[in-house]
């Protein structure tokens, strides 16, 4: 069976970022605005689409997780990258930013070691 590889960042089971590579992609995530915002209901299986339309579109994308979530947002980010292939690059307050290799046509180059 000829199945396509899960193009992931990292796909499971690979080395994690290294350091230069997350420092990398929080300089290029600086500027972005937050796409994906989870409210009081926490996470959904709407907001887990919404991830993963957004990451296959722009690789690199900021998510906010408002004042009303009762669930610890720290893990609701983790939970979040991890179910939609992701990864949490960093955590600053309320907004984590998660990133994901585009399946075709990748557009952000991360630097070698």
């Amino acid at each position: 069976m000829n199945e396509e590889p899960r193009l992931s960042a990292p796909p499971i089971g690979a080395a994690p970022l290294t350091g230069k590579q997350r420092q990398h992609l929080r300089g290029l995530a600086h500027p972005l605005k937050p796409l994906v915002h989870v409210g009081q209901q926490g996470l959904t299986e709407a907001i887990l689409l919404k991830t993963r339309q957004e990451l296959e579109a722009h690789e690199l994308i900021k998510v906010k997780v408002g004042e009303g979530c009762e669930d610890p947002r720290q893990e609701i980010l983790t939970q979040l990258a991890e179910e939609a292939g992701a990864v949490c690059v960093q955590i600053l307050g309320r907004v984590g930013t998660l990133y994901r290799r585009r399946r075709k046509d990748a557009t952000i180059i991360l630097p070698k070691d």
